[in-house]
């Protein structure tokens, strides 16, 4: 009996170890000592005990260094309670990976939402019960991807060019370099700015020579870099400057540069005259020998709308449907007749587009801010349309022959443009052309005109995006244009917010067998 007695109570012993998890009396806490996140996002904080163990009855704080009475999240007799206020709905205990079974098994790690820039720094992991308590920190690091590089070009005297690089929306402090034809090139001006949002702002401008090719990049790391950059040398052949002015009544030009490296993002570059004294007719110099407009370079004069205004202005443009013979309309939506019937020598070096498949909207401003989209994809089998023009017209008639000369900003047309001939970008009306490298074909182009700043400047609407924006001098009543092309049988549509009439032709390709 007393055997068997015995027995019963050594199986105990060796059974009990295998059943239960008791709180050990060396606590022991482990974090990863380093997190990154990007602004905005959630993370977590991973914190767990080792050896593995309950935590459910332990008292657990998370809390900023040297912030001990003051924790961002307590957790004690299984209640919370929670110091600070900026966190207060924000956090919560989360899971250090998949496989983590949570407060049983000890993973104390904290998720944090919706992380701010203030929120970068070190946190502590802090676990106690009452055979012991132990700590360990967590650095957090937050970063935000600023915006594309914006170049700013102004020509001085002496054939010199000042280049002024900004960018906006980097966390923490960015690095700004410039090259010049792949040449590393010191500036003449770098500033830093804190933005009220906790972001940061770059500025910097050099002093090159008018052939120069001047790159600007900024990042964080060589893994993550925006680029911009320019030929002086072919910018400049796009003005030539006459009695003070520019042909065809442009003051300013921009274009989109491709932001390389792992982003492909995009910039934006713009081209502005050389500003004259009104008072004195002369330029202003400063002791370093640049304007006042090339030391101040000052972003918002040429700063483009952004597309979230631009649409404030929306209005709903009607096409003017003088029976051209070359095209086929149906309520908003426009395409060519019949591709055979038009004549080949409307069409200049096999371009997919020209003015002979050219229409009007209804609408003319002659003041105002106006804003209108056409969708370039309004049939899934037919996909997105390669070739077209969007834009505006001061003529009163578009020409409908070979004879005219091609229409471009010096007779009054101002468009940007797609073909199939160019399947890597797309082009303003300029003379000489100008380029615009294309990152992906827009569904909807948006269009918005500031008949008074003379600001015409075209998004990309489903990415919400810039594609190009120039400034102009208009003259006298300014038509919306557009241009469905050849050979490309998917219809444009100008698209109305709000249904005007019934017609049984929305939402389909009605008219368009």
């Amino acid at each position: 009996m007393y055997r068997r007695v015995i027995g019963l109570c050594l199986l105990t012993l060796f059974i009990c170890p295998c059943t239960a998890a008791p709180t050990s009396t060396n606590l022991v806490v482990t974090t990863t000592p380093r997190v990154t996140v990007t602004r905005g996002r959630d993370v977590i904080l991973p914190c767990w005990l080792s050896p593995q163990q309950n935590a459910e009855d332990l008292e657990v704080r998370w809390y900023r260094t040297n912030r001990f009475d003051s924790p961002l999240m307590h957790y004690q007799s299984k209640t919370f309670k929670y110091e600070e206020a900026a966190y207060v709905g924000r956090v919560s205990f989360g899971l250090k990976d998949a496989a983590s079974g949570g407060l049983n098994s000890g993973d104390v790690s904290l998720k944090l939402f919706n992380v701010t820039t203030k929120d970068a720094g070190e946190y502590v992991c802090y676990v106690s019960s009452s055979q012991g308590y132990d700590s360990a920190p967590v650095n957090l690091l937050v970063t935000a991807s600023g915006s594309p590089p914006f170049l700013s070009v102004v020509w001085g005297e002496d054939d010199k060019v000042n280049v002024s690089c900004e960018s906006e929306g980097w966390y923490p402090q960015p690095v700004l370099r410039w090259s010049d034809k792949k040449q590393d090139v010191k500036p003449q001006s770098l500033v830093y700015k804190n933005l009220s949002s906790g972001l940061v702002l770059v500025h910097s401008w050099l002093l090159l020579s008018s052939t120069s090719e001047p790159s600007c990049s900024v990042g964080l790391s060589d893994k993550e870099v925006k680029e911009a950059k320019v030929s002086l040398g072919t910018l400049r052949k796009t003005a030539k400057p006459e009695s003070g002015s520019l042909p065809g009544g442009w003051e300013a030009f921009g274009v989109l540069l491709v932001a390389a490296l792992v982003l492909a993002a995009f910039g934006v570059m713009y081209y502005r005259k050389k500003v004259r004294n009104t008072q004195s007719g002369t330029d202003q110099i400063d002791g370093n020998g640049l304007s006042e407009t090339q030391k101040l370079l000052p972003r918002g004069v040429v700063q483009p709308t952004s597309i979230s205004e631009a649409r404030n202005h929306y209005v709903n443009v009607e096409l003017e449907d003088k029976k051209n013979q070359y095209l086929k309309v149906a309520g908003n939506k426009v395409r060519e007749a019949n591709p055979n019937d038009l004549p080949e020598r409307c069409f200049p070096d096999g371009d997919m587009v020209t003015c002979i498949t050219a229409i009007k909207g209804t609408s003319a401003f002659s003041s105002g801010k106006h804003y209108w989209e056409a969708s370039m994809r309004i049939n899934e089998k037919l996909g997105i349309k390669q070739s077209w023009w969007v834009g505006v017209t001061s003529a009163a008639e578009i020409p409908n022959n070979s004879s005219t000369s091609f229409p471009n900003t010096s007779n009054g047309f101002w468009f940007l443009s797609s073909s199939p001939k160019r399947a890597n970008s797309f082009q303003f009306s300029t003379q000489p052309e100008i380029l615009i490298p294309l990152h992906s074909r827009p569904e909807t182009v948006g269009v918005y005109l500031d008949r008074d700043s003379g600001e015409l400047s075209f998004y990309n609407v489903e990415a919400k995006t810039l594609i190009g924006s120039f400034t102009a001098t208009f003259k006298g009543e300014i038509f919306p244009l557009f241009n469905p092309g050849k050979s490309d049988k998917s219809p444009m549509e100008i698209l109305h917010r709000e249904v005007q009439s019934q017609t049984g032709d929305e939402g389909n390709c009605a008219g368009f067998s």
